[in-house]
Order: C-alpha cells, then sequence, then structure tokens
C-alpha cells in the first residue's frame, strides 16, 4: 500500500513546487515597463541666471527643450527677480513646474512667473511651487550683509556685475542658502567663508555649482 502512495505522492509535491515558481498576475505587472519610473525631468538645474544656462542633452525631447529655452527667457524679463530671489524650473512634457523661493518684497513675482510661463507655447500646464518667504526685518538686515560680504571678498565681486547676477542670496529665519554658479571651487569656498563672518547668521549652506 504504501509503495502505491509513494508516486502519487511525489506528483503532488512537484505541482506545488511548480505553482510557488510561477509569478502572479499582480507579480508580473508590478515588474512591467508601464510602473518603472518616469523619463527625468528637463531641468534648469539651478537659478535661472543670464551667464549660466543648461544645455539639453542629444536625447532631450525637442519639444521640451524649445519649451525649457522660452521658459528661461521668460523667467529671466521678470522685472523684479534679484539676486535674493532664486526661480527654477522643470519640464516634464507638456507641464513646467516652477520652484525655488522669493522676498515676501518681490511676492509678486511668483505670480508673474506663472502667469508668463502660461503664455510659452506649447505649456499646457504650470505647477506653481515658489515660496514665498515671511517678511523678516533679521533676514533683510542678513542679505545686505551678506551681498556686501562677498563683494567685498577676493574676485567674487565678478559674479554680481552682471544684470543678472550668477550668485543668488537666499535667506530664512537667518539661515543663508548660495546658490548659483562660479568659475572654481576657490571662489566657492571663499564664498562659504565670507558668509560665515557675517554676524547673526546662524547657517550657511552652499550649493553654487562650478561651471568651467
Amino acid at each position: 500500500m504504501i509503495k502505491r502512495l509513494l508516486p502519487f505522492t511525489l506528483v503532488i509535491a512537484m505541482g506545488v513546487g511548480a505553482a510557488a515558481q510561477t509569478p502572479t498576475a499582480s507579480q508580473a505587472t508590478s515588474a512591467s515597463p508601464a510602473n518603472q519610473a518616469a523619463e527625468p525631468a528637463l531641468t534648469s538645474n539651478g537659478p535661472v541666471t543670464l551667464d549660466y544656462k543648461v544645455v539639453p542633452t542629444p536625447s532631450a525631447d525637442p519639444a521640451e527643450a524649445a519649451i525649457a529655452r522660452k521658459v528661461r527667457d521668460q523667467l529671466l524679463r521678470l522685472p523684479y527677480y534679484s539676486m535674493f530671489d532664486d526661480l527654477e524650473y522643470s519640464v516634464q512634457g507638456r507641464t513646467v513646474t516652477l520652484s525655488g523661493a522669493v522676498t515676501s518684497i518681490h511676492s509678486q513675482t511668483s505670480k508673474d512667473a506663472e502667469r508668463a510661463v502660461k503664455h510659452v507655447e506649447g505649456v499646457e500646464k504650470v505647477v506653481n511651487n515658489i515660496r514665498v518667504l515671511p517678511p523678516n526685518a533679521f533676514d533683510e538686515q542678513a542679505r545686505q550683509s551678506v551681498y556686501r560680504a562677498l563683494m567685498r571678498t577676493g574676485g567674487l565681486s565678478q559674479y554680481f556685475w552682471a544684470a543678472s547676477p550668477s550668485i543668488h542670496i537666499i535667506v530664512a529665519n537667518q539661515r543663508v542658502t548660495l546658490n548659483g554658479y562660479v568659475n572654481n571651487e576657490g571662489d566657492k569656498n571663499l564664498a562659504t567663508i565670507a558668509a560665515n563672518q557675517v554676524r547673526d547668521v546662524f547657517q550657511v549652506t552652499n550649493n553654487l555649482q562650478v561651471v568651467r
């Protein structure tokens, strides 16, 4: 009797093992390309400035690249966009996302940026994530003090000569963030040293990018 049961038991065990190795429909779906991350957006990779611009890769969607160029041009034309503001963008398909921060004095710049980008040919949707920094007398003082410190340190004044400065000074709650572009690591390090010497500044974050 036992000998007759052994082959039958072996068949059942093999069937269960095969079923365990067969992926379920939900597992197959989760591995499908449709659930993979979308292609990365084309971004400004930092604040919009006159002297530095992102060059799209050869594989970039030509339509997205054209939108990105027009968005950049529109942002640079905003009348109250200053070194104390930071406007950035990304383009995903026909959607443009605006980010960064503007001072409370220039709060209208956020609305102006959104309005200008909505009129760019090819743009179907604008997501406005630009932060408006709250009014703060200590922050305003810190902005001016950090600017003066950078201007008188080494050759950093060269980054403030143009109508659209290459270094942007963002201050929130007396914490300073330096965004933008410099020509070498030495200038980036000098900017950190200069900003840290300003009184009543609690923290300095240096996000300056070295562009050669």
